[in-house]
Order: structure tokens, then C-alpha cells, then sequence
């Protein structure tokens, strides 16, 4: 089953760029997915689980990274 999912990060941090960046390059360079980057939103698509595993894999990455964040 494919699956569509349209996300848009923000960061508790004044300097919000450079995390929201990190995280799209970050899904850019996960397997397994595509990714389409608009002004507003990331749209990332591929098969269900495979969405979903990067999803929680990213999130982890990023709160670790560069703190709490709102998806």
C-alpha cells in the first residue's frame, strides 16, 4: 500500500531555518521514499511502512539534534 504524507515542521528555537533544513536534507537522503519540498510543507510518499518508519526515525533525529519541535 503507498502512502502519502504532508508534514510541516516548527521548532521551539528562534533560529528555526537550520532546523527545519537539516530535517529535509535528512529525509532526502533516506531510501525508500520520495520527497517533494514546498514553501509551506514536505510531501513524502512511498510504500506505507517504509513512510512510516522514516517519520518516527525523523522526528527522533530531529528533537535529538535540535530540540523540541511541533510536526
Amino acid at each position: 500500500m503507498k502512502l502519502t504524507a504532508e508534514l510541516s515542521m516548527y521548532p521551539f528555537n528562534e533560529a528555526y531555518i537550520p532546523p527545519i533544513k537539516g530535517f529535509i536534507d535528512w529525509l532526502n537522503q533516506q531510501p525508500g521514499i520520495l520527497v517533494s519540498t514546498k514553501p509551506t510543507c514536505t510531501i513524502i510518499t512511498g510504500d506505507y511502512e517504509r513512510v512510516m518508519q522514516v517519520l518516527g526515525e525523523g522526528m527522533r533525529y530531529s528533537v535529538e539534534t535540535w530540540g523540541k519541535a511541533v510536526f
